[in-house]
């Protein structure tokens, strides 16, 4: 039932001293007000998050649902959820993206909401629909807005009435590779030929001169085949030494809409992030509220309720142009956290039971300097190759500031069937250089031993003039890093030990050497002293 026009005039011609709640009344006046509170979630996920979210839903009073595959049966997410259930084989598409049996153990347990996490199903339109068609709640934005910003092309369609910068480029599918071509010399070299349903750097490709354009279209079309099953690509002025600068956002149901600031994560490889912090070292307060209104306006541009994250591209001139939406919780949202003090997974909960939001953008501040190291199973001297084996040492480091998100304890192995990351490693502090101080000295606490991991290249990154400065870009590896480095570091460090333990060594014959004389002097004057009497 609908409100007649002059119940909704009354309500409008009232002076509210909140105002930001006027829609949710209206809803609430109309009938259409909804709202249930979540009593039990299914976690469709595994590993750091699916634990992350166990631990916020507890502290609600929410009791929880573990699925995992066979090769998780000893996950730590299985143990602590309430219930567990075991929906097949290792393999992801065999068991965490079996979307019927998910529904089907929704159904035999009483679940009322799922929450997908990140990766995995978190980011599929199709999924999140069948979750609300079979009257359960998703944890997470509307299944429209997911497919808008699943595609690269409808998403900077959609934002372009909300005056959010975007890079040159096309702004259709293009398959005709003269056109392409032409379009490309108009734009100027370099471009980007990127897929439309991309992530993750596939069907992406950097193209520096006309001569290379045929070649590299032709393989970025193949790859976005063969990774999202849409070969649709389109082409935008390539950004040279840029900056991976992201907001987060938060939505509820009723349009309310703020950002909760930015995080830097252009420390990457192969195009995927490796640290992250929040606050970015460069922006200005200008540009940081010039960046916070677009990333709002992307998110209003699809009518977003939920967590979400908008990414921006920043050139040396701190101009910004809009990457992409992620719909769903980041893999860093820990940064944002800590220097704004709050639960991310709480909101995502309360705006999926229909709460507005409790706070005004012109009400949310953020204190401090956090920073994120994600610890991957892989090896920074072989290409950073995921490594697999068991973890016959696994000690988290400790002390003021100093956050670990896993999913892992000693003697568990790391599974070849799913990403390589063991955990999160985020530290917090009243500022930038107390914060790297604090994760060098985390670093060194972390003990991790049985598989290769990323820590020394976290400790190489912090070290560095070009961080350490926020003189970085998303170049940084192929800038200044080399495996070699980490030998050199490694070396250095064995030839310290070597040497500490060569002169302990030394010492400790010295004193041996002196005690022997001290007793032999002594028996001497004891066998003289004999003879006397």
């Amino acid at each position: 039932m609908f409100l007649s026009n002059e119940r909704l005039l009354f309500l409008t011609s009232l002076n509210f001293e909140n105002s930001k709640y006027l829609s949710t009344i209206v809803l609430h006046f109309s009938g259409l007000f909804y709202m249930k509170k979540i009593k039990k979630i299914l976690i469709a996920n595994r590993g750091e998050i699916a634990l992350r979210i166990i631990r916020s839903a507890r502290e609600m009073n929410i009791k929880t649902v573990a699925v995992y595959s066979e090769a998780d049966r000893n996950a730590l997410h299985v143990r602590h959820a309430d219930e567990s259930v075991c929906i097949g084989p290792p393999a992801s598409a065999e068991s965490y993206l079996r979307t019927d049996k998910i529904i089907e153990v929704c159904k035999n347990l009483g679940v009322d909401a799922i929450h997908p996490g990140y990766g995995f199903l978190s980011e599929n339109a199709g999924f999140a629909k069948l979750v609300t068609d079979n009257g359960l709640i998703f944890i997470g934005p509307s299944p429209q807005a997911i497919e808008t910003m699943g595609s690269k092309l409808a998403a900077k369609a959609a934002v372009a009435k909300y005056d959010v910068p975007l890079v040159p480029g096309t702004e259709k599918a293009i398959d005709d590779v003269q056109e392409a071509k032409d379009i490309a010399k108009e734009i100027g070299y370099p471009i980007l030929i990127k897929a439309s349903a991309g992530g993750g750097g596939k069907g992406m490709r950097i193209v520096e001169m006309e001569e290379e354009f045929e070649e590299q279209m032709k393989r970025a079309i193949s790859e976005a085949k063969s990774a999202f099953g849409d070969g649709s690509v389109f082409i935008e002025k390539f950004v040279t030494s840029p900056r991976h600068i992201e907001f987060q956002i938060l939505g509820d149901q009723y349009g309310n809409i703020v950002h909760l600031f930015e995080r830097e994560c252009s420390i990457q490889r192969r195009h995927q992030k490796v640290i992250e912090e929040a606050p970015s070292a460069v922006l200005t307060p200008e540009v940081r509220q010039a960046m916070g209104e677009a990333a709002v306006g992307v998110a209003k541009a699809c009518n977003y309720y939920g967590a979400g994250t908008v990414e921006f591209i920043v050139d040396n001139n701190l101009n910004f142009y809009f990457l992409e939406m992620n719909t769903r919780l980041q893999v860093e949202h820990p940064v944002t956290e800590e220097i704004t003090g709050l639960d991310l997974v709480k909101e995502q909960i309360r705006i999926a039971e229909g709460h507005a939001l409790r706070f005004k953008q012109e009400e949310l501040t953020f204190n401090g300097h956090a920073i994120e190291l994600r610890v991957y199973a892989e090896d920074p001297k072989n290409n950073f190759l995921p490594d697999i084996g068991t973890l016959n040492i696994y000690k988290r480091p400790q002390g003021p500031g100093v956050r670990v998100d896993d999913g892992f304890e000693q003697g568990m192995q790391i599974p070849i069937y799913y990403d390589p990351m063991i955990a999160k490693l985020t530290v917090y502090a009243e500022d930038r250089a107390t914060a790297i101080q604090r994760m060098l000295r985390a670093i060194d606490e972390y003990e991790i031993s049985g598989i290769e991991t990323t820590l020394q290249f976290g400790k190489f990154v912090l070290s560095h003039e070009a961080f350490t400065s926020g003189n970085f870009d998303t170049k940084f590896v192929d800038h200044h890093f080399s495996p070699d480095k980490l030998k050199t570091e490694e070396n250095d460090d064995e030839h310290a030990v070597a040497a500490l333990l060569s002169a302990v060594l030394l010492d400790n014959a010295k004193q041996h050497k002196t005690q022997n004389s001290a007793r032999s002097n002594s028996t001497s004057k004891w066998k003289m002293r004999a003879r006397n009497l």
